[in-house]
């Protein structure tokens, strides 16, 4: 059906709705292509900093202690990036916003491959934090408000799924950039590989048309852009995007109103023991393995096969929540995180590295995933005018378990080696798998039809 068909003269157009009802066009798809790019990228360079740290730290002769600091600052400007990408989208758009990000944390990464000294990469990686920060949630926004809603969950995830991809990608360009050329390179290519498609998206990106719909000044560009998405809308001189002004104004104060708080708690406990322990991998576990003995290249390995592994978690969690509905696959998800933690101790890591390597893929594929689930119970859990407050919110606990894994994955390196270090991993996934199992808000299974 048109929705255009529905709308006669100066009536408003829903473009929500029309874009929810309407066709997948090509260009949309390839929206969607850019936006999964995009979070590639961010993965890419979000992730760098893990693989380089062995390197760095035996050329400077400096201790994980001291390093610590460069990895928490830049998950601080990641936190602070994610929270107010969403502010700087309603005002100034989702696309130079996610032009900018890139931009920021391309030019950032390239500028570490000059640095001399630990905290000039601590300083200038908090900038590159800021905008890997806020790339993923302006690339995820992209998606969603271009893909119809039928394929929208799936379209979401797949494209989240996308940063421990690009994780994976930096772990093989590390491969075999890091021993021939050294980490100075491996930043340079990072940053420029991050500024040249930032450009590319200047070109070819195009900005949601649910933004539009809320700049009457651009109107003209909005019906250009609709036309191009198969929707007849040149007669058309009103336009809508389908939010009402009460779903707009979301306060924390909701979020543990009308019995909210016991399932807002226990999501966030979740999200900051899930995020505790995925960027305790993301930032130490190339240097735990070089500190057990391993070559800089297999150590490398270990976090490329532990995002490796996410990326099928991730796609079979979400068709098990999309049919068993969320708590069974959830709670199982983190129990399996905890289970090969904890199995990975028995072990020989010198004696069997491919072993252990495979262990830490499985591990991936569990622990990784439920990052991916849980924008999905988020939006279960919240009704639509609390809902990105609550998602929002959420993430920033997430944001504080990933400052805390910067210090607490040095230290459990430094105390006790890897036994320590996967106590780390498999401890926080079992408060996890409390508080998913405490929730009671979960998505329900599929009804049969």
């Amino acid at each position: 059906m048109n929705h255009a068909a529905a709308t006669a003269g100066n009536q408003p157009f829903d473009v929500s709705r029309a874009i929810d009802d309407g066709p997948l066009t090509l260009l949309q798809k390839l929206i969607y292509v850019w936006a999964a790019l995009a979070i590639i990228i961010d993965g890419f360079d979000g992730q760098m900093i893990g693989y380089a740290i062995p390197l760095i730290m035996q050329e400077w002769g400096t201790t994980r202690a001291a390093f610590s600091i460069a990895v928490a600052s830049g998950l601080a400007g990641m936190a602070i990036g994610s929270l107010s990408a969403g502010v700087f989208a309603d005002k100034w758009g989702r696309k130079p916003v996610l032009i900018a990000s890139i931009l920021l944390f391309g030019t950032a990464t390239m500028l570490i491959g000059l640095s001399n000294d630990v905290p000039t990469i601590a300083f200038i990686r908090f900038f590159a934090g800021l905008g890997i920060g806020a790339a993923l949630p302006a690339a995820t926004t992209l998606t969603a408000e271009f893909i119809p809603l039928r394929h929208r969950t799936m379209a979401v995830t797949t494209a989240i799924v996308c940063y421990p991809a690009g994780g994976m990608l930096a772990g093989l360009a590390a491969a075999q950039i890091l021993p021939a050329q050294g980490w100075r390179v491996f930043f340079h290519v990072g940053g420029a590989m991050a500024i040249a498609f930032a450009v590319f998206l200047l070109f070819s990106l195009r900005e949601s048309p649910k933004y539009l719909a809320r700049q009457p000044s651009r109107w003209d560009e909005l019906r250009a852009l609709l036309s191009k998405m198969s929707h007849q809308v040149a007669q058309i001189g009103h336009f809508t995007d389908g939010v009402s002004k009460e779903a707009k104004r979301g306060h924390v104060a909701e979020l543990f109103r009308d019995g909210r708080a016991f399932d807002t708690s226990w999501l966030w406990l979740a999200f900051f023991m899930i995020q505790l322990s995925i960027y305790s991998a993301y930032s130490w576990l190339p240097t735990m393995l070089t500190t057990e003995g391993l070559s800089p290249a297999l150590s490398g390995m270990g976090l490329t096969a532990y995002n490796f592994g996410g990326i099928f978690g991730a796609v079979l969690c979400a068709a098990a929540i999309n049919r068993y509905g969320s708590r069974g696959p959830m709670v199982f998800w983190a129990a399996m995180s905890a289970v090969t933690a904890f199995g990975l101790k028995l072990v020989n890591l010198i004696a069997s590295p491919e072993t252990f390597l495979w262990g830490l893929g499985l591990h991936g594929l569990f622990v990784t995933a439920l990052q991916c689930a849980m924008f999905a119970l988020c939006a279960h859990i919240y009704p639509t005018e609390i809902r990105t407050t609550g998602a929002a919110t959420a993430m920033a606990f997430g944001r504080v378990g990933a400052f805390v894994s910067a210090f607490a994955g040095a230290a459990m390196i430094t105390s006790g080696g890897s036994n320590a270090y996967l106590n780390l991993l498999g401890g926080s996934m079992i408060v996890s798998m409390l508080g998913l199992a405490m929730l009671r808000g979960h998505i329900g299974p599929k009804k049969a039809s």
